[in-house]
Formats: C-alpha cells, sequence, structure tokens
C-alpha cells in the first residue's frame, strides 16, 4: 500500500510539474506576443479573398487598371447587401462613378473567391469595370481561395511569367488611406518592378495595391492599383452623375505603355461654340520626345457621334496642333491612335490613348 501511494504520489507530482511548464511556456509566447505586435501578428488565422465579409456593408474603392479606360482611374462601391444561402453567393451592388457618369450593375460574387459569376447582372456599359474588378482587387484569389493560405507563410505561389518572383507576405505595415488607417501584411513579388498589395486580415479585399506591368524596357506601366476610400455598415450613399471638367494638359499611355501622349488646349476651359487649339506631344517610354510620329485623330460626342475624323496626322518633331470647335457643351472623347514612328510601323499592336475633355 505504501509503494502504491508513493508511487501515485511521484506521478502526480510529475503531472503537476508538466502542467506548471506547460503554463510558464504559454504565457512567455503571450508574453512575446504582447510585447512584439508583428509576432502576434503572425499568428493569426489565414486569409483569403473573401474574408471577412458582412452583409450590409459596403466598400469603396479607387481603381486603376491598365485594360481599363486606358488606366484612369475611377471609383468602384461594392455593397455586400446579403448572403444568397440557396445559392452560395453574396448579392452585390455596384456602382461606379468614372469622369462624373454613373454605372451600376449587381453582382453575384462566389462563396470560394468573391469572382463575378456568371449569374451576375452586368449592363454592357458596365463590362469593362467588371473585367477591371477581377484583375485588381480580385487578383489575389487565384494565389488565396478559400480557405486560404498563411499570412506568415514563406510565399503563395509564383506568378506564371518567366523572371518572375514568388508572391510573398512579408512584414507588418501601417497603411494610411482616405478610409482610415489599418495594420496589415505586405505582400509583395517582383517581376521587373517590385510590386505591393497591402492585406489587412479583418476585410474581404485587400487595403491597396501598386502592381506594373511586366517590360522589357523603359519604365513600366501600371498593371492596376486600387486604394480603399471608404467602408462602413448600412447601404452607401447613393453616387450622382457630375460632368467633370478636366483641366489642361492631360497624359496618358497608349495601351502596350509604349507612347505616352500629352494633350493641351487653349482655352481652358473649353468653350462650346469657338475655336479650340489642341497641342499633342508624343514620348516614348523613357520620357523622350520622339519624331517622325504617324497618327489617327478621332473625336467623339455624345452618342458616339463623330465630330471630327483625321487619318494619317503627321508630328514629325513629335508635337502638332489641331483647330477644332466643338459645337454644343458636354463631354467629347478625343482618341489618339499611333501607327508609325521613324517610319517603322506599330504592326498587329494598337497604341492608342483616349482623352475626355468638356466643353462648357
Amino acid at each position: 500500500m505504501k509503494n502504491y501511494l508513493a508511487k501515485t504520489s511521484r506521478s502526480f507530482r510529475a503531472n503537476l510539474e508538466v502542467c506548471f511548464l506547460v503554463t510558464i511556456l504559454g504565457s512567455s509566447i503571450l508574453l512575446m506576443n504582447t510585447l512584439d505586435p508583428s509576432r502576434a501578428f503572425a499568428q493569426g488565422d489565414s486569409w483569403y479573398v473573401g474574408k471577412g465579409a458582412k452583409p450590409d456593408t459596403y466598400y469603396t474603392y479607387q481603381i486603376q487598371n491598365l485594360d481599363t479606360n486606358q488606366g484612369r482611374p475611377f471609383l468602384m462601391t461594392i455593397y455586400l447587401e446579403e448572403f444568397d444561402e440557396s445559392n452560395g453567393y453574396w448579392i452585390a451592388p455596384v456602382f461606379v462613378v468614372d469622369q462624373g457618369e454613373v454605372y451600376n450593375g449587381t453582382f453575384h460574387l462566389s462563396d470560394l473567391d468573391m469572382s463575378a459569376l456568371g449569374s451576375s447582372v452586368v449592363p454592357p456599359e458596365m463590362a469593362p469595370y467588371r473585367n477591371a474588378y477581377s484583375s485588381s482587387l480580385q487578383w489575389l484569389a487565384s494565389y488565396v481561395p478559400k480557405p486560404g493560405q498563411s499570412l506568415s507563410a514563406p510565399n503563395w505561389g509564383k506568378i506564371a511569367a518567366i523572371g518572375g518572383s514568388a508572391i510573398s507576405p512579408g512584414g507588418s505595415a501601417k497603411v494610411t488611406t482616405p478610409a482610415g488607417t489599418f495594420d496589415t501584411v505586405d505582400v509583395s513579388w517582383t517581376y521587373g518592378a517590385t510590386n505591393h498589395i497591402w492585406v489587412n486580415p479583418n476585410l474581404p479585399y485587400p487595403v491597396k495595391a501598386e502592381t506594373f506591368a511586366g517590360v522589357t524596357s523603359g519604365k513600366p506601366p501600371v498593371l492596376f492599383a486600387f486604394e480603399l476610400q471608404a467602408t462602413s455598415n448600412g447601404q452607401p450613399p447613393p453616387p450622382e452623375a457630375v460632368i467633370e471638367s478636366p483641366k489642361s494638359p492631360l497624359n496618358q499611355l497608349t495601351g502596350r505603355g509604349s507612347y505616352s501622349i500629352q494633350l493641351i488646349w487653349e482655352p481652358d476651359p473649353i468653350i462650346a461654340g469657338q475655336e479650340t487649339k489642341l497641342g499633342l506631344i508624343f514620348s516614348d517610354s523613357f520620357g523622350a520626345t520622339v519624331s517622325r510620329v504617324t497618327y489617327d485623330f478621332t473625336i467623339t460626342g455624345e452618342n458616339e457621334t463623330v465630330l471630327t475624323e483625321l487619318k494619317n496626322q503627321r508630328a514629325d518633331d513629335g508635337t502638332n496642333l489641331h483647330t477644332v470647335n466643338f459645337p454644343s457643351p458636354g463631354p467629347y472623347d478625343l482618341e489618339v491612335t499611333v501607327t508609325s514612328e521613324e517610319g517603322v510601323t506599330t504592326g498587329e499592336f494598337v497604341e492608342s490613348a483616349t482623352f475626355r475633355v468638356v466643353a462648357t
């Protein structure tokens, strides 16, 4: 009996010591995490596009996408109205404000990766913005769909391009946007330039992004960029259509980023019914003026009515001047398409830029 009690006592003390060590170890880890927020952050759950999505919540972003409006920024508001349990998707009214004009539709966002499903109600004028959404806010879903990956993982995978590095969550960073200041993880990779997407683990979309197209020479154009402007519970305030009058000059990259075109006009603002002088300056991707440029120049007004259509215009020293009369107030689109430089055609590639001006 004494042996049994002694054995039991030793076993009890051993278990007590183990429990004590576990408690001390757990307390030490907790203390380390408290003293080092980045360490505590690394211990958090994995993240995926859509994590933290809540019904009756909206997110407004300024988005810039190379394949949409030659990279001209626009505003997009996504309202996660409710989750449709029977179909497994979010019902999300979407509003876009671009140069003062408002477009709207309804996305059906997959619970798996927040992609806009085929059942979405998207009118034709919203189609370019749906594509921009997929290749910007939702872009990371190719690497972190539900259930996601750890924000402290060595990497999330490699982009499908030769010479590109892995997409890797890095250190923590505080990011300030018009919507506030957020604790984020800097997800980055290098493909020509270094690209960044800043992720907050409690938001369904990243807070901010700056990425660049892969080019062999010159300054890389922005592939996509976005920044959170506002987020809140409840319905978003309804956007209003307002005609914005841009100021001279305007700069646009052509579709492939090979040329930068500057548009200058006088008088500023443009006055309907009076002559307006429009100046064009053509530069390469390094910012140097190019010579012996041949281009087409088209101006369209409301309902895509063609006001001016000029073919094979020449800018021998990289500049040219046009005189135009805008017949009535309102917005006009000016499309400039480079067809050759130094006698060499652009071939199958379309090197064009579109500017929007407003006559008052």
